[in-house]
């Protein structure tokens, strides 16, 4: 009598950001959430990881495979050069599913082709429209955008307004699958006085301080205001920027410029005794700092993007402003004249976290795709 053949797992190959552990920016954080969830569901996962990065090198982590890769370290080709090698790699893997994220990675596709390999690209913002790449990378992100509608089976997009955006530039379909977030974690309130800081008497910016989070414009607005509560601004750059030391070189005794905060339950007492967090971040979809916003339960001042409309639905989890200095001023003072508003949307920030947003139907909705494309369903 012949044995029942069993059916082989999935396996799953990823790449596109830093690595596994490593948590630095929202794409990691997406491959770490999604990455031990599906191992949890019995799907092989192969994460390519930055070589240089990584001083102990283990083979699996948390049973997720780890292959590190080289790169062409310099500050525009590090991450592509890493991609590029990672997909010749994955090609060659058994790998049933490549997963790729960042549309940069966008002509890297036509490799997978060439080798028959079904992929996905998680594409996010736009990219080509970001302050920090100017000419020359403006138009490759704009091209390797729409390469990766030509050269990859499946095109993700995590927001509705992203994926307008793909069929109207690029006449290209796209699925939507959100970022995923988690519930904020509960802190000390006390932990804020290493600041100096009481609850609700500070509004809150959190983020790097480039021009694409728009800290100039919010700092520059709430100078301008009347508020006695001060603006504390969580972040910085890893390197000496003109831009950066500027905003820190403000003369006033209001704004406070915390640095790099790595501490998790420090950051989440931040959020959580806000009067009320800034929202700044213009080029994305689904954004993972608003989404920990939502989840610690603040009262969310956004830059008026159909991106933070539809994360905050249309008003229902947070106010607006304009894109003019003035604009913040007004929303500050609209702020301070109604408390009660404000703690109705710090009260009520959470239900924001739709399923939508939750990982576990991210990663099952993730499975699906996986399957469609490996005809493993």
């Amino acid at each position: 009598m012949s044995k029942v053949k069993e059916k082989k797992p999935l396996r799953v190959a990823i790449f596109g950001a830093k690595g596994y552990p490593y948590v630095y920016g929202g794409y990691d954080t997406m491959i770490k959430e999604l990455g031990e969830r599906l191992v949890k569901k019995g799907i092989k996962v192969t994460v390519y990881c930055h070589r240089s990065l990584f001083k102990d090198r283990p083979k699996q982590v948390n049973g997720i495979d780890l292959v590190y890769m080289p790169a062409i370290e310099s500050k525009s080709f590090t991450q592509l050069t890493h991609s590029f090698f990672s997909m010749i790699h994955a090609c060659f893997s058994k790998a049933d599913v490549i997963f790729v994220v960042n549309s940069g990675n966008g002509p890297f596709g036509l490799i997978s082709k060439i080798f028959r390999k079904p992929t996905a690209i998680n594409v996010d913002g736009l990219e080509w429209l970001r302050p920090k790449w100017k000419g020359v990378g403006a138009k490759y992100f704009y091209w390797a955008s729409k390469m990766a509608t030509k050269f990859y089976d499946q095109i993700i997009n995590d927001s509705d307004e992203m994926q307008r955006v793909y069929e109207e530039l690029f006449d290209a379909s796209s699925r939507v699958i959100a970022y995923g977030s988690n519930p904020g974690l509960r802190a000390d309130p006390t932990l804020i006085s290493k600041w100096d800081l009481v609850k609700e008497d500070y509004y809150l910016i959190v983020g790097r301080l480039v021009p694409d989070n728009n800290a100039d414009l919010i700092i520059e607005g709430f100078t301008k205001s009347a508020s006695k509560r001060k603006l504390v601004v969580v972040g910085d750059v890893p390197y000496k920027d003109t831009f950066a030391e500027r905003l820190k070189d403000l003369p006033d005794e209001r704004l406070l410029f915390t640095g790099y905060v790595k501490d998790p339950y420090e950051l989440a007492a931040l959020y959580q005794n806000c009067y009320a967090y800034f929202h700044g971040h213009e080029y994305g979809g689904t954004n993972p700092a608003m989404l920990k916003a939502l989840g610690y339960g603040c009262a969310i001042l956004a830059l008026d993007t159909p991106f933070n409309q539809e994360m905050l639905q249309n008003g229902e989890y947070g106010w607006y402003f304009g894109k003019t200095e003035e604009k913040v001023s007004e929303v500050v003072a609209k702020a301070e004249s109604a408390p009660e508003e404000m703690k109705s949307l710090r009260e009520n920030s959470q239900k924001g976290l739709t399923q939508k947003y939750d990982w576990d139907h991210v990663t099952d909705q993730y499975i699906e795709v996986f399957q469609e494309l490996s005809k493993k369903s």
